[in-house]
């Protein structure tokens, strides 16, 4: 079994916020840790990672969750009991789950609960809106670093559902809500939520004013931060708050007992909804996929080389403007040397001049992410 068990299924990564990591020895950054996941726990890994998480840390009262892994442990949860959330995620195929705002926090107040959602995750919130049904809004929130506490969900023997508070002070944070509102409130929550515009729902009874509750939408100028610590392989520059898409590269590309992958985009400079800048997104993708393949093709003989140079991640930065494409490639904070770079040259000259330049067009500046791995099939 993986680990000495067969109940250890696999690992959950997360970054370290408020732990020490006083006398860890620690790579550059970035850096994961890796939590053992219980084989009963997949279901929360997959679909709840953020309630995982923090269970892990009441229960080894580390906040908001240990950094090192028990092996042998008992699952912290089993069966998927009697929960709200078997409506809202599909537990068996996993077709549908809970859509997560990056950056939206849930936090907790004397009757108050304030959903604060950044600016510039706007768009992500209008996806969650648009697949959304009439009658139900769902999406989970993110782990609040500014909270000193959160509320745990906790799984009995009996397999009921308990709530139970972790927390640093006194003061706790939800990473869940549910709120039961009219149509006409719906209605309206959703028309502000498009609008970009603070809403406030009064819950309880309307005769009874001490006893009611206020459930409040605030937007945030402040960005939601994404790519924390990540710095680019080509000249150093900081990643941080700037997007990026993973990628599942379909061809492998090997050579010589090595193998590289495309693994993440980073969009530097584009508009938001691709219009202008690469206005057909279909075209966008192909055109990134094409990138990426000559890059692969070209640096395929030069994999064991590149390797043993300590070049293992590789950078390629596009920029298409209406005065000037081309591209630069670099690693360990250098650019890559001239023999790579000649090869990069011959393949990748006529694929980015390929695209086709449309009046009006917006700057666009994508930065790939490439490693070199062993490749142990």
């Amino acid at each position: 079994g993986f680990l000495g068990s067969e109940e250890h299924a696999g690992f959950l990564y997360v970054g370290a916020t408020l732990q020490s990591l006083q006398g860890l020895p620690l790579p550059n950054q970035p850096y994961l840790f890796a939590l053992l996941v219980h084989r009963a726990e997949l279901a929360w890994a997959k679909a709840f990672p953020l309630r995982l998480m923090l269970r892990l840390g009441a229960e080894y009262r580390f906040y908001p969750c240990p950094l090192y892994n028990v092996r042998f442990r008992k699952p912290l949860f089993g069966e998927t009991g009697h929960t709200i959330m078997r409506l809202l995620v599909d537990f068996r195929n996993y077709r549908y789950s809970l859509p997560v705002v990056p950056g939206l926090t849930v936090d907790l107040e004397a009757q108050k609960t304030c959903i604060k959602i950044p600016k510039d995750s706007h768009n992500e919130l209008m996806k969650v809106l648009n697949k959304s049904n009439d009658h139900v809004l769902a999406m989970g929130a993110c782990f609040n670093e500014a909270a000193d506490s959160h509320l745990i969900c906790v799984q009995a023997e009996d397999g009921q559902y308990q709530t139970q508070a972790i927390s640093i002070h006194n003061q706790p944070r939800k990473d869940g809500l549910m709120v039961q509102i009219t149509v006409e409130t719906m209605a309206e929550l959703r028309r502000a939520l498009r609008e970009m515009k603070d809403y406030t729902v009064t819950c309880g009874r309307l005769d009874q004013s001490d006893s009611q509750e206020h459930v409040r939408v605030d937007w945030l100028d402040e960005k939601c931060v994404v790519n924390k610590g990540i710095i680019s392989p080509i000249d150093g520059k900081s990643m941080e708050s700037i997007k990026s898409t993973k990628m599942f590269q379909k061809s492998e590309y090997k050579e010589n007992g090595k193998i590289i992958r495309w693994t993440e985009v980073f969009f530097l400079q584009r508009d938001d909804d691709l219009k202008g800048g690469l206005s057909d997104c279909a075209e966008h993708h192909r055109l990134t996929e094409r990138i990426a393949r000559a890059f692969c093709l070209a640096l395929c003989p030069h994999l064991k080389l590149l390797k043993e140079d300590g070049m293992a991640k590789l950078g390629l930065r596009v920029s298409f403007d209406s005065q000037e494409v081309g591209f630069v490639a670099g690693s360990n904070g250098q650019p890559l040397p001239a023999p790579y770079l000649n090869a990069l040259d011959a393949v990748l000259i006529p694929v980015v001049h390929s695209r086709r330049h449309r009046r009006g067009d917006h700057p666009v500046v994508m930065e790939f992410i490439f490693y070199i791995l062993e490749n142990i099939t």
